[in-house]
């Protein structure tokens, strides 16, 4: 997603629970994954390239980050990683075709509000994939100039066709960002029965 809908979907999921600190160094640390040099030769950090295994693995390398830097006494080091797992969390529900597939279950699809973010038979579906990259000619794609005329040259399966990253990109890109809103929240949540009562205390920087 662009940098602007990681921003509010932070904001969304996480504004009432963290310190004002902590949420930016959490935005900080998400949305640095879309700078350019994460944006090459690192799937796992978008869900691109059909690269789920690698997705995965690298949500839950940076969750089991948090409790490690957290018994250091670090709390930077345990927001920056949150960060970044939520950047991956979020961008699977922009990237992939898991939206399209719950809407097309529907005649007419129910509000984003109910979109199920863990629904494990479109988790497991041997149909979900996710966007290639082009390169190079899907860099142009970035250049709201050029995109239209070079859109018919690049296939159906390529991550200009398929992302969910604006609402440009018509209403399911509202339904791609409440999923990510709810994964945010999910994410959370195993994150905190990781934490200690002191642990999770650091983690909110709470004053009490």
């Amino acid at each position: 997603m662009e940098t602007r809908y990681h921003i509010e979907i932070l904001t969304e999921a996480l504004g009432d629970t963290f310190s004002p600190r902590a949420l930016e160094e959490i935005i900080r640390g998400n949305v640095a994954q879309d700078r350019l040099r994460g944006q090459i030769g690192h799937d796992e950090y978008h869900f691109d390239n059909n690269a789920f295994e690698a997705g995965y693995a690298y949500i839950e390398k940076n969750r089991a980050e948090i409790p490690a830097a957290l018994e250091r006494g670090n709390p930077m080091d345990a927001w920056a990683a949150f960060g970044r797992l939520t950047h991956a969390a979020q961008d699977f529900y922009a990237h992939s075709n898991y939206v399209t597939m719950w809407m097309a279950r529907f005649d007419s699809p129910p509000p984003p509000s109910e979109i199920d973010p863990m629904d494990e038979s479109l988790l497991r579906s041997p149909a979900l994939r996710s966007g290639k990259i082009y390169y190079p000619l899907e860099a142009f794609t970035y250049l709201p100039f050029l995109r239209r005329f070079v859109l018919p040259f690049l296939p159906r399966d390529s991550h200009a066709w398929m992302n969910l990253d604006s609402p440009e990109r018509g209403e399911a890109f509202f339904y791609a960002k409440e999923a990510a809103v709810k994964r945010t929240r999910v994410e959370l949540t195993r994150v905190f029965a990781l934490l200690s009562p002191q642990m999770k205390m650091l983690f909110l920087d709470s004053p009490v």
